[in-house]
């Protein structure tokens, strides 16, 4: 990686990667002249770096909402005066100053988006140059989100930084657009920004090369002007492209734009970016198409976060989730609530994955002057910012705007809709190609391109079999309608035999006979939260929304879990689990059941469940057990003997037809399935459940074991057993670890290992400890119920 201290002598764009080598104070001096008398310490730190990287998800009610200072070091060469230097910032949340030397050189007011400050008038050319960057997250109800949003508003440099070293005569910006496309031809301008910081207009002349996906040049054109001093425009048309490789979700097609800058007797500025030929339709009252095809939009949401990261995230961690979530077979995401990381939209754009991209006006109602300019401006800088990618389609105003005004009459509706008008009107103005949308602000449905009312059937109302009449009741009554956010929370490991029905019915797990089923009011507050019912209630989802050939698409909420300050009572606390992944990345059964109707490939089984590997029942039940796969057929054994082939049928359900009852024999069972493609074996998958033909008593007590992980930790088991030492499947209470000695638990990641405070599932719940060499510790386990359980390590 070059360093600045690389920096060359001449005048040419230079751009520098400065993530390393950052020192951090946690002290929110408002004055950059106070920092001398902080008596708090400065730890060193790399970017991107958040002080909410713990604290949103510790057993401390509340996180962080303060400032904090951030310094380097950069040493800038002796160099001619021809030269500028840009910090360039991809986000620091959620307000910002930036001194250099001591001067206050810039900032950005709002999080999310990049933005660069100018450090050229106060650097010292041979010396080392201070950089000081002061972050606050603080309330402000001047500034989007609302702190009543369900996410926590992390503070820090939460992305990369870079020193951008440029001429004095430069490119500031492409905005490439195509405002013809066909499957015939494709029609390319480019808009390009300069700048010129001499104090003389500069005869140049700019050029602009159009490559195909291949790196082929396919047309070129040269325009000289005369750049006056400032900001100047120039828009440049291409000649039309013939028989264009158009962009789409199975061939995300990039076509490269390079544009040269030259003045006589200089080096050339030049700078590219890729962009991709594709059009779109909302047709009225359904279905979407891309490129003149029907395309069903197969979507999740993301939230930026990761554990033992928050937001602060590497782009590798930014790129996998794309990764994960185009290998699940979904083709669109919608980025909630706010423009996300630079590498999202690169990874979307190569991936092939359509994206709602989403200013950040989530809840708080509308402020006041202050609130709106600074809306009315994020909204500017986020679509200029994403103008080329091709990803994006949709441009959403906010999401449950009106909810839990931050001021008096921030809820007034009349304010409301004048303030979405002239936020629609600021996004056509810059790309009327794309389509603006709201979510839960149905009351303002005429005055964007797109709606998406509040619909969770099954989980905050109703039940799940009433999907299908909800999204044809919303047909009727919106022009363009898609159905974002459905769902509902699991929690890994948790599973029953008799999940609450599509009906909302709670049914016997078979031990009793005629017992009567119990009608569930609420799901959301009252259900068991297990991965059974909420692979229902997708499988019930997506068989319909698969056969709806009018529907436009839908989006699950969300990809991943991710923490909130406003769920303590989770069954991880501070933890919204609605993912298809737990908070690190691992998949959830839910996102198989995706995988089994987005996919084709690569072939797949997947038994229903792999952390469900304790059961119980009568001698003689047959006990469910549902196979997700994209296969053709799949034929279950167990052991060696033959459960039958079942043909895999997207109109049957559960699981489209690949179900059976299976009685399994007190002890040990292994599952395994046999995926079949055009007749022939090509996968499998295989499980081993411990069955139990005695039902567990009461719970009496808790017992602590654990086993090796890799790279030295240890996994720490706690079951919930009864007095004859059978694990008790139905206890599933808040339990509590600590450690005393011999090393750590690791705790504060909100994830199903490393989380101090948790739920049982099934009885059971584990934890990672980090052991200390030749240092005896003890493991305990308590809860209001049994006062301690305890584990020797290292004796």
């Amino acid at each position: 990686m070059a360093l600045p201290q690389d920096i060359r002598d001449e005048d040419r764009r230079q751009i520098f990667n400065i993530n390393q080598g950052w020192s951090y104070l946690e002290d929110h001096l408002p004055r950059v002249e106070d920092l001398p008398r902080s008596t708090k310490h400065w730890e060193k730190i790399n970017l991107p770096h958040t002080w909410n990287r713990t604290d949103a998800v510790d057993q401390v009610p509340g996180y962080r909402r303060s400032a904090s200072w951030y310094r380097k070091s950069l040493f800038i060469p002796a160099s001619s005066s021809n030269l500028r230097y840009f910090l360039e910032f991809e986000g620091v949340n959620i307000t910002s100053e930036v001194y250099v030397n001591g001067f206050l050189a810039g900032g950005h007011i709002g999080g999310y988006l990049g933005f660069s400050v100018d450090m050229t008038p106060f650097v010292k050319h041979g010396e080392s140059n201070t950089i000081l960057v002061r972050a606050d997250n603080s309330y402000d109800p001047d500034v989007i989100p609302s702190q009543k949003s369900d996410f926590h508003i992390y503070g820090g440099i939460t992305r990369d930084v870079r020193l951008n070293v440029l001429p004095v005569c430069r490119i500031d910006r492409l905005l490439i657009k195509t405002p013809s496309v066909s499957k015939k031809s494709a029609e390319t301008i480019v808009d390009v920004a300069l700048s010129n910081d001499t104090p003389l207009a500069a005869a140049a002349e700019v050029e602009v090369f159009l490559k195909d996906p291949g790196g082929k040049e396919i047309a070129r054109k040269k325009v000289p002007l005369s750049i006056l001093k400032g900001t100047s425009h120039t828009s440049i048309s291409l000649p039309a492209v013939r028989n264009p490789r158009l962009w789409s979700p199975s061939d995300p097609a990039l076509y490269t734009v390079n544009v040269t800058l030259r003045r006589p007797g200089q080096v050339p500025d030049v700078i590219s970016d890729r962009f991709g030929y594709r059009w779109f339709e909302f047709k009225e009252h359904g279905p979407f198409s891309l490129n003149g095809e029907r395309l069903l939009l197969r979507g999740t949401h993301r939230h930026e976060d990761f554990a033992g990261y928050a937001n602060a995230m590497p782009d590798s961690l930014h790129r996998n989730d794309m990764k994960m979530i185009k290998e699940m077979g979904a083709n669109f995401v919608r980025l909630a609530h706010y423009p996300q990381d630079p590498e999202v939209y690169k990874a979307c754009d190569e991936l092939g994955i359509l994206v709602w991209d989403e200013l950040p006006w989530c809840r708080g109602g509308i402020g006041g002057d202050l609130w709106k300019a600074n809306t009315r401006r994020l909204l500017e800088e986020q679509m200029l910012q994403n103008y080329n990618h091709p990803s994006i389609i949709i441009q959403s105003l906010g999401n449950e705007l009106y909810w839990l005004p931050d001021v008096a009459g921030g809820d007034n509706m009349d304010s409301l809709r004048a303030m979405i008008r002239e936020l629609n009107s600021i996004a056509k103005k810059i790309d009327p190609s794309r389509v603006t949308a709201t979510r839960k602000f149905t009351e303002g449905a005429d005055l964007v391109d797109l709606v998406s009312p509040s619909m969770w059937p099954g989980w905050y109302s109703g039940v799940y079999k009433t999907f299908e009449k909800g999204i044809n009741d919303a047909r009727k009554a919106y022009k363009r309608f898609f159905h974002a956010e459905y769902g509902g929370d699991s929690h890994v490991g948790r599973h029953t035999e008799n999940p609450i029905d599509g009906d909302g019915m709670a049914i016997s797990e078979g031990w009793e006979e005629n017992i009567k089923p119990q009608k569930v009011r609420n799901i959301a507050q009252l259900g068991d939260w297990s991965e059974s019912y909420i692979v229902n209630l997708f499988d019930w989802y997506l068989r319909i929304s698969e056969q709806a050939d009018w529907l436009t698409g839908n989006a699950q909420w969300a990809f991943k879990d991710f923490p909130t300050p406003l769920r303590p009572g989770n069954a991880i606390p501070y933890i919204n689990q609605k993912g298809l992944v737990d908070r690190a990345g691992k998949p959830k059964d839910a996102y198989y059941v995706f995988k089994s109707y987005w996919t084709t490939t690569p072939e797949f089984c997947y038994i229903e469940s792999h952390t469900w590997t304790e059961r119980s029942g009568p001698a003689d039940l047959g006990r469910e057990v549902k196979v997700f796969s994209n296969c053709d057929e799949v034929e279950l054994f167990l052991a060696d003997a033959s459960q039958g082939k079942r043909a895999r049928d997207i109109k049957a359900y559960p699981a489209s037809g690949l179900s059976w009852k299976v009685k399994f024999a007190a002890g040990p069972n292994k599952l395994r399935a046999l995926g079949y493609s055009k007749g022939s074996p090509v996968t499998a998958d295989s499980v081993e459940i411990l069955y139990s033909t005695r039902k567990n008593s009461e719970a009496d007590h808790f017992e602590l074991s654990s086993q090796p992980l890799p790279g030295g930790l240890l996994l720490v088991k706690a079951t919930a057993v009864d007095r004859t030492g059978q694990r008790c499947l139905d206890y599933n209470e808040r339990i509590y670890f600590t450690s005393d000695g011999g090393g750590a638990l690791l705790v504060d990641e909100g994830t199903p290992t490393r989380s101090s405070v948790i739920e049982m599932a099934n009885g059971s719940a584990q934890i990672e400890f980090k052991p200390e060499r030749g240092s005896r510790g003890v493991i305990e386990v308590r809860n209001q119920d049994f006062k301690g359980a305890y584990l020797i390590v290292n004796e």
